[in-house]
Order: C-alpha cells, then sequence, then structure tokens
C-alpha cells in the first residue's frame, strides 16, 4: 500500500489498527461529519463521565495546536476503507499504545492535518477521500483494494490524555521496534506461500555459492578453516551450505523453525583472533527473525540447527559472511570469520 510520502509515513508509524467499539458507534448515531477547509471530515469526541461527548471546532481548526507541536500524541490508530475493511490496527498489531508525532503542517488534507485537530484524551473519526492521498500527477496508481473499498479511507484514533516528549518517544522506540517485526513476521509466515519463499531464497543462495568466482573463494576459505580446526582441535560439523560449527554445550527443547525471533549471544572474531563485535559491547542479546535473510546467511544456516541454551563456534567462510565487501574497516574483505554464539531465547 501506498499513499502520498507523507500519509504513508503517517500509516506506517501507526503500523496497525484497533477496535473502536465505543467510538464507531458514535461514528453511525451522530449527525453529521464536520469538515476542513481543506476538505478532511471528522468528528471528534472528549470522553466526559465515561461518555463520548461531541468537541466542535472552528472553520480554522485548533488554535492551540502551536502549544503541541514538537511532542507526541500516544494511542492507538484505526485505518480502514469506506467499506470497512480494515487495513492497519496498532492495537491487535503493537499490542500497545504508540506515539504520534506532531508537527508543523505543511501539507493540508493529510493525516498530519487530522492529528494537529486532536488534543490528548480526545478520539477522532476522520475521512480522507482516496484521491486526496494519492495524487494522480505523481505517477502513483489507487491500489485495487483501495477501489473496491469505496472513494474513502478512514481513519479512528484514540488517545491516552498525556502527550509525550521526545525523550519520551525514543524510550518507546525499541520495544515499538520489537512488537512492529514481531508482527510483519507473523504476518509474513501467515502468507501460503510462505515456506515456498523460504525455500526459493534457499535455492539462490545456493546458486550464487555455485558461481565460478565464489566457488573458487569458497574453497579456498575451506582449506583455511580446516587448517585452524585442526590447529585449534576442534571437532567440527558442517552445514549444507558450508558453515562449519562445534556445539560446546548442548540445549534442550526444539530448534528454531524459519521465521521464529531469536535472541542469540555472540562474541565475532577474524581467525586472527581480533574481535569485531560481541553482543556484550552492545549491552544485549541480538533479536532477529531465523531464515528470513536479516543476518549474514552463515547465521541462518547454522543457528537454526542449535536448541535453545545451546552454546557454539561458528566458523563461516567469507561467502556466507561478508563476502568480497567486507564490513567496516574491522572485517576486511573475503576474510572467514568465527563467532561464540549462545541462543539464549526462542520466541
Amino acid at each position: 500500500m501506498r499513499f502520498s510520502s507523507r500519509s504513508a509515513r503517517q500509516l506506517a508509524l501507526a503500523a496497525g489498527v484497533l477496535s473502536f467499539a465505543s467510538l464507531t458507534a458514535c461514528n453511525k448515531a451522530d449527525g453529521d461529519f464536520a469538515k476542513t477547509k481543506s476538505g478532511i471530515e471528522y468528528k471528534i469526541y472528549k470522553k466526559e463521565g465515561g461518555k463520548y461527548e461531541r468537541r466542535e471546532l472552528g472553520p480554522d481548526g485548533d488554535p492551540t495546536y502551536k502549544d503541541r507541536v514538537g511532542k507526541f500524541l500516544v494511542g492507538y490508530t484505526e485505518y480502514r476503507t469506506g467499506k470497512d475493511s480494515v487495513l492497519q490496527n496498532t492495537r491487535t498489531d503493537m499490542g500497545m499504545a504508540v506515539p504520534m508525532p506532531l508537527q508543523e503542517v505543511k501539507q493540508k488534507g493529510m493525516p498530519d492535518e487530522a492529528l494537529s485537530l486532536l488534543q490528548p484524551g480526545d478520539s477522532g473519526v476522520f475521512r480522507f477521500q482516496v484521491d486526496s492521498l494519492i495524487k494522480p500527477k505523481s505517477g502513483q496508481k489507487v491500489p485495487g483494494f483501495l477501489k473496491r473499498g469505496g472513494t474513502y479511507v478512514q481513519m479512528f484514533v484514540s488517545t491516552t490524555s498525556k502527550l509525550a516528549t521526545p525523550e519520551e518517544e525514543k524510550a518507546m522506540e525499541p520495544e515499538l521496534q520489537k512488537r512492529s517485526m514481531a508482527a510483519q513476521i507473523k504476518k509474513r509466515m501467515a502468507a501460503p506461500d510462505f515456506q515456498k519463499q523460504v525455500d526459493a531464497q534457499q535455492e539462490s543462495l545456493k546458486t550464487m555459492l555455485a558461481t565460478p568466482a565464489v566457488a573458487a573463494q569458497l574453497k579456498k576459505d575451506n582449506a583455511i578453516i580446516e587448517e585452524y580446526g585442526k590447529k585449534n582441535s576442534l571437532n567440527l560439523q558442517k552445514t549444507p551450505l558450508g558453515v562449519y560449527y562445534q556445539v560446546l554445550k548442548p540445549g534442550s527443547g526444539a530448534m528454531p523453525k524459519a521465521g521464529q525471533v531469536v535472541s542469540v549471544n555472540y562474541m565475532g572474531t577474524l581467525l586472527s583472533g581480533k574481535m569485531f563485535d560481541s553482543s556484550d559491547k552492545q549491552g544485549h542479546p541480538i533479536d532477529f527473525p531465523i531464515g528470513l535473510s536479516q543476518v549474514i546467511p552463515g547465521w541462518d544456516d547454522s543457528i537454526i540447527r542449535l536448541n535453545k541454551g545451546s552454546k557454539a563456534i561458528l566458523l563461516i567462510p567469507s561467502p556466507l559472511g561478508y563476502g568480497p565487501r567486507g564490513a567496516g574497516a574491522d572485517i576486511p574483505a573475503n576474510a572467514p570469520l568465527r563467532f561464540e554464539v549462545e541462543l539464549v531465547g526462542i520466541q
């Protein structure tokens, strides 16, 4: 789904849709929509004594908005088509109230302007004409699901009574990112062709490893890794793609499946022993969905073979690591890598 750049950013921030039973009931029972000069249709409610009471605005919007610019409303947002098909839902997808930025309104008729009409504690129903969100002159076409959904998009917003500062919003980001990633993965795994996508990814990787230049580098790295293993008395196994590994401490329970989010403590070094990164350095384990190319291929191919609680050494040929480009100043081109890992969690 792509709207104009600003509305798309707002939709991405919302990242979901909630159930506004009380608010939608007001929407159906409470008269006509008011309308901004820019064409947004709206109804805004303030909760008084457990009930929603309509709050009216003048033609120029909310004059107190200037005092809120730079802060964040906190709440839940829902987008639906004109025929009530849910597009996004923050309550169901995120499971927590999300921050919504309040900034200078530079483009009228968009969700940013709608948010400027709300005060903390308000709830609102907004309708945007699809043609106003997706400008024909921009070259964007109205997606089929929006055409089928009617001529407008509805936005429902329910806010808490307190604004958030930029510092408070920043403190919320790690948890928001974690929940957003989990929601995206859940949706992707629910797709009927999910396993086909994973299999296609694996076949593409195998094809890459079989190309003459990569195969030659792989052969060179394998010789270096095998010599390293002998020198350090390692009892190495090898994955089908070519990662060498030794389990130092077996875990228990099932192994992770493609798409599950795993938490891994790690220390990465070159074969010379020079450390380039670690979870201790980052201050926390790394979380990522296994098998979805969110990390280097060598990690996807090896950590998926470990039980929760396992500790292992991974020796990764450069084509399954950072390849001919390397990574920053610490990982040279075509460098085999050594990781000590611990699979501490599977979500």
